[in-house]
């Protein structure tokens, strides 16, 4: 029989690489807290309409890469290609964005049937997060501020930002005027993709990846030329925010995102270390969305970051620690012991709640459950043989510290030897005992 395999461009997560991916989580968990951002959960199925009406009939992903299917009501649904929608979307249904000020995040997977490559994935992962109720480019700042620190936090120094404005429908709508002016001039240069979008979108033009058009677009006009005064200022205080704050950016002017609901500021973090795939968190402003989705005129802004490709970069960095391996593994000296062993190790763990202890299970001989205590990473190796029974005794025996030696405790000391001896356990200990 044919063996069943993953779904191309949809992949395990597999144990020997999940720490990576924790370690990363738990440091984007710890900085979205200081930050005072609060953890939003959406389903992965919404209304196919939603992301029509926020992302663009007319953009790549509702055209080509969204997963939709009519369900057994008939009602048209599709897996979630991003999350700001349906951030936007829960936040109107339940009464958080009117007069209100909200930041909130969110983690999770988003799918897109595109063509999978390394760093582009059709089940893919992001941590995104939105802030409903500011419109003034301190929040911009702000949020371009804490995702420095992130790079910071995790060792990353090779990470550069790029920037721009599509200031206010009002001042797009003009520029999109010229622009359509100026490619129907050149459009014997332009590829059929950006000829078929040249009256649909002709800022996604300015994307272009094909070489012929590229030439075409260099010549084109900026957008910061049509740009209103309310632009320019909202543009011009954001980059002297980022000058008072020490952070590095390009003014790309070309930079207009893929999605339809972008206003002002929209920004990307890139990469040359993985290839094509290089932006590693993008966003922007989408000051109308809240109002397009039914909602009234609320200010946001919003940016998402792919797990993979963070991880993929930690990873060629080295910059995430390696796994750790459990703080001991209990060696059981027969079959007749299991029992006291079972019990000792549920003693150990009710009395040392933060211990990571691993049991050996199935038998085998006493250098067999050593080599697999090392294989493991262990600290120490807890044996429980017969002698030891008897004595009321275990024997403790470190693995990575040479020229240690071996150790019988009692077992009611056990628990207060191995809190002196693991520091880690000593840490989260009083971590626990901290008022939050």
């Amino acid at each position: 029989m044919k063996a069943i395999k993953s779904i191309r461009g949809m992949h395990d997560i597999l144990p020997e690489s999940i720490h990576v991916w924790q370690y990363l989580e738990d440091r984007l968990r710890r900085l979205l807290a200081r930050y005072g951002y609060a953890e939003i959960r959406m389903p992965l199925l919404e209304s196919t309409e939603l992301f029509a009406r926020s992302i663009g009939d007319v953009t790549d992903i509702v055209e080509k890469e969204m997963y939709t299917f009519e369900d057994r009501n008939g009602d048209s649904l599709s897996l979630r290609p991003e999350a700001t929608a349906s951030c936007v979307r829960a936040g109107i249904q339940h009464g958080l964005l009117h007069n209100q000020v909200q930041r909130l995040w969110y983690l999770g997977p988003m799918f897109r049937h595109e063509r999978p490559q390394k760093g582009r994935y059709r089940q893919f992962h992001q941590v995104g997060l939105e802030v409903f109720g500011l419109a003034g480019p301190d929040i911009d700042a702000e949020i371009l501020a804490m995702t420095a620190r992130l790079w910071q936090d995790l060792g990353l120094d090779n990470v550069r930002l790029e920037l721009n404005t599509l200031g206010t429908p009002a001042s797009r709508k003009t520029y999109r005027d010229h622009l359509i002016a100026y490619f129907e001039q050149h459009r014997d240069g332009l590829d059929e993709e950006a000829r078929r979008r040249l009256y649909e979108n002709p800022l996604r033009i300015l994307d272009s990846k094909h070489p012929e058009t590229r030439e075409v677009v260099a010549g084109a006009p900026s957008l910061m030329d049509d740009l209103d005064a309310e632009s320019r200022d909202h543009f011009e205080r954001l980059c002297a925010h980022l000058d008072a704050l020490g952070i590095a950016y390009i003014h790309n002017p070309r930079l207009v995102r893929g999605l339809d609901y972008y206003t002002h500021t929209v920004f990307e973090w890139i990469t040359d270390d993985l290839g094509a795939q290089g932006t590693v968190c993008a966003g922007g402003r989408y000051d109308g969305l809240v109002e397009q989705l039914g909602g009234r005129g609320t200010p946001a802004i919003g940016m998402a970051m792919g797990l993979e490709r963070l991880v993929a970069l930690l990873e060629e960095r080295a910059a995430a620690p390696a796994a750790p391996g459990p703080d001991v593994y209990l060696v059981v000296g027969g079959e007749d012991l299991t029992a006291p062993a079972l019990v000792l190790a549920e003693q150990l763990r009710g009395e040392l709640p933060e211990l990571h202890l691993v049991q050996h299970c199935g038998g085998g001989s006493f250098k067999a459950q050593m080599k697999r205590a090392d294989r493991l990473g262990a600290q120490y190796a807890l044996v429980l043989g017969s002698d030891e029974l008897a004595a009321g005794t275990v024997t403790v025996k470190p693995l990575r510290s040479a020229g240690a030696e071996q150790v019988a405790v009692a077992r009611d000391m056990l628990a207060t030897h191995l809190r002196a001896a693991l520091p880690r356990l000593q840490h989260e200990s009083m971590q626990g005992h901290e008022t939050p």
